[in-house]
């Protein structure tokens, strides 16, 4: 699984105008599948996203779609990680702990 740090690189008028295509965006991918969590930081300075586990390049290609990435609002720090332990109500979630 991944956690993804989004860090504005832009001012937050320009986040704003481009936000409802960023919406679709992850929108499209939690149809997909892709994604478990999304949201803003608090304080607003970026963003954090959740994916469900998958090729780190994979992922790479996925973020460089993202609206904010094309027009170069944001930056993304990545973080994978195997989670070994989840509360039950996300145990369907976790396929790091299914396959073990």
């Amino acid at each position: 699984m991944f956690i993804v740090l989004l860090k504005y690189s832009a001012p937050l008028e320009q986040i704003d105008y481009a936000l409802p295509d960023h919406r679709a965006w992850v929108e499209k991918q939690y149809e997909r599948g892709l994604f478990l969590a999304s949201g803003r930081q608090v304080p607003r300075v970026g963003g954090v996203i959740i994916t469900r586990p998958m090729p780190r390049g994979k992922l790479e290609a996925l973020l460089a779609t993202d609206p904010w990435c094309e027009q170069k609002l944001v930056k993304y720090e990545i973080c994978e990680f195997e989670a070994t332990r989840t509360a039950p109500e996300l145990m369907k979630l976790n396929e790091a702990v299914l396959q073990g």
